[in-house]
């Protein structure tokens, strides 16, 4: 059994790894350490799972220097361990754990867990998974490796995963050609596939081809990574189908051993929750009145510009003067919300914000040929941008040319896509009523009045004033409830999310054409 002294010596090694390391580097691959309390909470859950004394065939996906190794070691006799199995894909982790681990039973691999090949023989496989798989968001995963990974999974699980899942996403899935029949397997892994669309894959493999035992979501304000903005959640699976009338566990907050709110949803019911976020609440809150307008009854919601590169694209006076940018080609744009302390964007008589610093979009639809020759300043500032790379990025290859923007004409009512309660009023998101013909980049949502509101507001200016009160009185539950949330208590909310949030103080006369405020 494995003394907390060799414990101590792996958190020591696993700091001294990661600071060799920059952070940039670390996101990009994923590697983010189980904290030690963690992973023998965890392995103790396990133990709650696992029949007694049964012999133990444990592996490790993703094992890094082995948080989940040295709990599994500090809670199980090492009699009851026959076989331990990790892999691990950095040499930069991986040789160092081979060298602290030497003295145990421990097989690590340093390889690619999604290109080996699983056992055989269902005896030889795992029947104790327990996984931290890496942490990398889509965009980083390139196109070959997407296909071979959906392809890989869809023979050995049959599922076909959404191109934009994480690669936690790929690992639980080919989990389940190296977990025996009634095997089980542990995954701490972000939230958000209980909310976001490309999960709705990953929830059916859940509730289709294993039996899903129990689910914890952390507090998010309770962020288990200190180096990772996510909010975190453990699955437990069992590798069989699940029976008819199964329920599964969920708690919420507080730890794993002592949770805060705990409810049993059936299976049945919980196919019919898009939200699994929401459970914990939907369990143990009143019940949320039906009355009330949705968003999507007065507005049509967007996202701001994505322009690729803001550093580049968005521009201040001193750079649109040294470059003789023409004012045809600038648009003006409002800063992030957090530079916005009022709810009311006013205007100049021209329509442009009146606000400190104020900063330009650049857009303009003129072929490289045609500035060249007429724009010299402004040919000298895209060579400038095409010396730093920003022609080659996601967005900008996509365009026509690259230094085109979308089109997102000025909208009345604006919402920061994101925000924290910490924030100055206490809750993440508030509404701005922008009077400027300014638009916005993408860290808010445009709403944009639909033709029976629009009218209402031509009819009657002093509406302006009076909906954007009833915006901000919109209760916080609806807003956070339709949205996701990550680490650190980080509030997010898509266009479809906040469409589907229920305002309430609005009545809306259908018939006679007329929005009036409730009074």
């Amino acid at each position: 059994m494995i003394t907390p002294s060799i414990e101590g010596v792996r958190l020591g090694l696993q700091s001294h790894l990661d600071q060799a390391k920059t952070a940039l580097e670390r996101n990009k691959l994923g590697q983010f350490a189980t904290p030690t309390a963690l992973a023998h909470d965890i392995l103790e859950r396990a133990r709650h799972y696992m029949p007694e004394d049964v012999p133990i065939r444990f592996l490790d996906p993703a094992i890094g220097t082995g948080s989940f190794y040295s709990a599994l070691l500090q809670i199980f006799a090492d009699r009851q361990i026959i076989t331990a199995t990790g892999y691990e894909i950095d040499p930069h982790y991986g040789d160092e754990s081979l060298k602290l681990w030497s003295h145990t039973p421990l097989h690590l691999h340093i390889a690619d867990f999604t290109r080996a090949e699983p056992p055989l023989f269902d005896s030889k496989r795992a029947n104790l998974l327990i996984c931290n798989p890496p942490y990398v968001r889509h965009h980083h995963i390139g196109s070959d490796e997407k296909q071979r990974l959906q392809q890989l999974v869809t023979q050995r699980a049959r599922v076909r995963l959404s191109g934009l899942s994480g690669l936690y996403c790929y690992f639980l899935c080919l989990s389940h050609t190296w977990t025996q029949h009634g095997g089980l397997a542990v995954w701490l892994i972000p939230s958000e596939f209980m909310d976001v669309n490309y999960g709705h894959q990953v929830k059916e493999y859940l509730l289709s081809r294993v039996t899903l035992l129990h689910i914890h979501r952390f507090d998010p304000q309770d962020a288990q990574f200190d180096d990772a903005l996510v909010s975190s959640v453990v699955v437990w699976v069992r590798n069989d189908p699940p029976p008819p009338d199964h329920q599964v566990r969920f708690t919420y907050g507080g730890t794993l051993l002592t949770p805060r709110l705990e409810s049993n949803i059936a299976i049945a019911n919980l196919r019919a929750i898009p939200k699994w976020t929401r459970i914990s609440s939907l369990a143990h809150a009143p019940e949320q009145s039906d009355s009330g307008l949705l968003f999507s009854d007065i507005f049509t919601i967007k996202r701001g510009i994505a322009t690729g590169a803001n550093k580049f694209f968005i521009v201040g006076p001193d750079t649109i003067a040294t470059y003789a940018i023409p004012s045809s080609f600038l648009i003006p744009i409002l800063p992030s919300p957090r530079y916005i302390s009022s709810d009311e964007i006013k205007a100049t008589m021209h329509g442009d914000p009146l606000i400190d610093k104020p900063r330009y979009l650049l857009s303009c639809r003129l072929p490289e040929a045609t500035i060249r020759e007429r724009y010299a300043g402004l040919w000298s500032y895209l060579q400038e941008g095409v010396a730093a790379g920003i022609h080659t990025g996601y967005i900008c290859a996509h365009r026509s040319p690259w230094y085109v923007q979308e089109v997102r004409p000025a909208a009345p009512f604006l919402c920061p896509y994101m925000g924290r309660k910490e924030r100055k009023h206490g809750e993440p998101f508030r509404f701005i009523l922008n009077r400027s013909r300014a638009t916005v980049p993408n860290v808010y949502l445009m709403l944009y009045p639909k033709p029976i509101l629009a009218h209402a507001l031509q009819d009657s200016p002093s509406l302006y004033a009076d909906l954007l009160r009833v915006l901000n009185r919109t209760t916080p539950e609806s807003l956070i409830a339709g949205g996701r949330v990550y680490g650190g208590g980080l509030h997010k909310l898509e266009p479809n999310e906040l469409a589907g949030a229920r305002l309430t103080g609005l009545i809306l006369h259908r018939e006679e054409g007329r929005v009036e405020v409730a009074r």
